[in-house]
């Protein structure tokens, strides 16, 4: 009955989807409808599969920072799997409200805001609980770190002394200590003191009477009197005393000057009736946010100012009457509401009535618990034995969970074990089932937003690959790796392909070698004319041009019957990676081993460096030499180089 009870201020998952994770929100309103439903007015909290990949990053240097600035002992250094998890326990505040209905809640949550002195793990070893660091504004796109954290730790204590003994001196810097205001062993006593505040209450009255602006905002001499008994007036007296050594007479002379008297107003006073109704609106909207405060509705006040009209605000009867108000309005809302276990059937759940089951899992096992069979084992902990199955992600993955991985894929809002999608290290899972086809990557992928990628049993490729591209080198560049060759060292380059390269030097190099003659003479870079295409298409399907027998990706030779007409029509278009064939490969037959034996280690190695270039064949000579005739290659084909696409 209590964990069906939802009372406000409680943590509770909202789902608002079948498929997605649930929501994660605190109750801050009970309401009743008319039409006699219960909603739920509800402070939003995001997981880090709802931000920015940037926000993301920009949380990931926070943590790191708060780590590097703890001086305790170092936790035990944690898994890989539980950083994978951790980060399902962290959630993100926000200031947005929006109304949800009552009958979505599934269940209850603690979200805490994370402590500094406690360990993370004890986040991990308890149930459904969050921590939070990080406040992200939806509309702004921006991480901030919450105002109310708990300030434990050598930032925020204060260093001790040790106590002085009696006759030793004291070496502190005394300007950086505190002034001392009042001394309570004066030789006045407290009836003079009274008298002395009294007087100086006069005057203060005296002096807004004088006061055009005061004057108006307090018409009455008692308005004026009571402004004139604030605490500014008697910190005003009393330092006044401080100051003249506590003589009275010197310190009435004080009180009224050559000008006329002196008069002391706060920020009550200073405040005009509009800023006081925006700082009333402003913390309806913000609580005691005065950083927030100041920013949207008063940027014109000091965060100093705010705050001190805030306390002086509290000891008003203004307050008072909201403060009456609110609990009139709390006393008519709705306190606690019961919500009953939901558990109606999900439309993920895999059985043989929806017909997912021989579509997704294939067969149905026999006995309680349905087996992997045919199917797929789950994506997250590679089980094969569930009570129950749920499918997951997009139809055409046919990807599954388990029970237990489904509620924590409910609950957290991730797979239990970590993808290589997200950054983590490959892993090697269990293996999968007997009759299921091994696959390159044998774990669960994900996107960064835990959407499953292409995951099956086929030898192919998991995915399409992207768009070729080729870097075309320009003339200077050129000209630099013929000058320049002591300091690139191109074979050394080759070898490491993924050392870094200046550049800019180099080409800074060849210009000045240039300049002072050490070119000997200049070389001239060959312009062969680029073909396009369509030209090339045509003359690939066009079997006249072709010597020999015509190769299939294995190997076996077929005639030239199967080669298409020249006379197809040509249509230019930029297919999406779905409807893209899928990617070949090549095997090498007979014939072409054949071939290699006959090419010098030289003529291999050319031949490597421009595939596009007419290969000539040496021959063992027997009896006359007979030289190969071989058909003239098309233009394009002669050229040096890859062929170049505009596409």
């Amino acid at each position: 009955m209590a964990a069906n009870m939802y009372r406000v201020g409680d943590y509770v998952f909202f789902e608002n989807s079948s498929s997605n994770p649930y929501l994660i929100r605190r109750i801050e309103e009970l309401n009743k409808t008319a039409s006699g439903n219960v909603e739920a007015k509800v402070v939003c909290f995001y997981r880090r599969r709802d931000i920015s990949q940037s926000l993301i990053q920009l949380a990931d240097k926070h943590a790191k920072d708060l780590e590097e600035e703890k001086e305790s002992p170092s936790e035990p250094e944690l898994s890989e799997k539980q950083k994978h998890q951790l980060r399902h326990r962290e959630l993100f505040l926000s200031r947005q409200y929006e109304s949800l209905p009552a009958t979505h809640i599934r269940g209850k949550c603690s979200v805490a805001l994370l402590n500094e002195t406690e360990a993370v793990l004890s986040y991990l070893e308890k149930e459904d609980t969050f921590f939070y660091s990080l406040v992200y504004d939806p509309t702004q796109k921006t991480l901030l770190a919450d105002k109310g954290e708990i300030r434990v730790g050598p930032r925020f204590q204060a260093d001790v002394p040790e106590m002085l003994q009696e006759g030793e001196p004291d070496d502190r810097d005394q300007s950086k200590l505190e002034m001392k205001m009042w001394d309570p062993e004066c030789p006045l006593t407290n009836k003079q003191i009274d008298q002395f505040l009294v007087v100086a209450r006069a005057v203060g009255t005296f002096a807004r009477a004088l006061d055009c602006s005061s004057s108006v905002r307090q018409p009455s001499l008692h308005m004026s009197a009571a402004a004139a008994s604030r605490d500014i007036t008697l910190f005003h007296a009393m330092d006044t005393l401080h100051r003249h050594g506590y003589d009275l007479s010197s310190a009435l002379s004080v009180l009224v000057p050559q000008g006329g008297p002196v008069l002391c107003r706060d920020e009550m006073e200073e405040w005009s009736s509009s800023e006081a109704n925006l700082f009333e609106e402003a913390l309806e909207k913000y609580g005691k946010d005065f950083n927030d405060i100041r920013q949207d509705f008063l940027p014109w006040k000091s965060l100093t100012s705010i705050i001190e009209y805030y306390y002086m605000w509290k000891t008003t009867d203004r307050y008072v009457q909201q403060k009456r108000l609110k609990a009139a309005e709390a006393e008519s809302k709705l306190k606690q509401v019961y919500i009953p276990t939901y558990n109606k059937p999900n439309p993920n759940q895999i059985s043989v009535s929806n017909g997912k089951m021989a579509t997704v899992n294939g067969a149905a096992g026999t006995g309680s618990f349905h087996t992997a069979g045919g199917g797929r084992a789950c994506e997250s902990c590679f089980a094969v034995q569930s009570a129950q199955w749920y499918s997951w992600g997009p139809p055409n993955m046919q990807c599954r969970l388990c029970v237990s991985c489904w509620m924590y894929w409910k609950k957290y809002g991730g797979l239990k074990m970590p993808s290589r999608a997200e950054g983590e290290e490959e892993k090697t899972p269990p293996s999968p089932a007997p009759n299921e086809m091994r696959s390159r990557g044998h774990g669960a992928r994900q996107s960064s937003h835990m959407v499953p990628i292409r995951n099956s049993g086929s030898p192919k490729s998991s995915m399409k690959t992207k768009q070729a591209f080729l870097l075309q080198a320009t003339r200077l560049t050129k000209l630099a790796r013929h000058m320049c060759r002591d300091l690139i060292r191109l074979r050394r380059a080759a070898r490491r392909p993924f050392v870094p390269i200046n550049c800019g030097a180099i080409k800074a190099e060849y210009m000045i070698r240039v300049s002072e003659g050490m070119t000997g003479r200049p070389m001239k870079p060959k312009s062969s004319p680029r073909s396009t295409l369509t030209s090339v298409l045509q003359y690939l399907e066009n079997p006249a041009h072709i010597v020999g027998p015509i190769l299939q990706h294995n190997g076996s030779s077929t005639g030239a019957s199967n080669v298409r007409g020249s006379g197809l029509m040509l249509r230019k278009r930029r297919p999406n990676w779905i409807d893209a064939p899928d990617d070949s490969f090549f095997l090498v037959s007979r014939e072409t081993r054949k071939a290699r034996r006959l090419l010098s280690r030289s003529q291999l190695r050319r031949a490597c460096r421009q595939p596009c270039e007419q290969i000539s064949l040496r021959r063992v000579p027997q009896g006359p030499a007979q030289v190969p005739v071989l058909a003239p290659p098309h233009p394009s084909l002669r050229m040096r180089g890859p062929i170049v696409i505009h596409d």
